[in-house]
């Protein structure tokens, strides 16, 4: 599990760019990672945007439990009896409507 500090950092991103994309536009989690500045990368004690990936995941994964965001892999809704770890691959994301 990720940090509290950490995923203060990332919340205000993945926030916003959540706020951009009108259903049924997605984001894929890489996004939130690389809008990240040298500082907050540093504040988060991550080398590169890639060692945040997990964190985003899971941040992801705990608003689709609170049914505010779908999670999508292969243009495909993700069903209801899966588990973040056994995902395997690239996913995307978008608000509920």
């Amino acid at each position: 599990m990720s940090s509290p500090q950490v995923q203060a950092i990332l919340q205000p991103h993945l926030d916003r760019l959540l706020s951009k994309r009108t259903h049924p536009k997605t984001l894929c989690p890489s996004e939130v990672a690389r809008a990240l500045s040298p500082e907050e990368l540093k504040a988060a004690e991550a080398s590169e945007w890639r060692s945040l990936m997990p964190t985003i995941r899971e941040m992801l994964w705990e608003l689709r439990s609170r049914e505010e965001v779908e999670i999508l892999q292969r243009g495909e809704l993700i069903s209801e009896g899966t588990r973040l770890e056994d995902l395997k691959g690239p996913i995307r994301a978008r608000r509920c409507v």
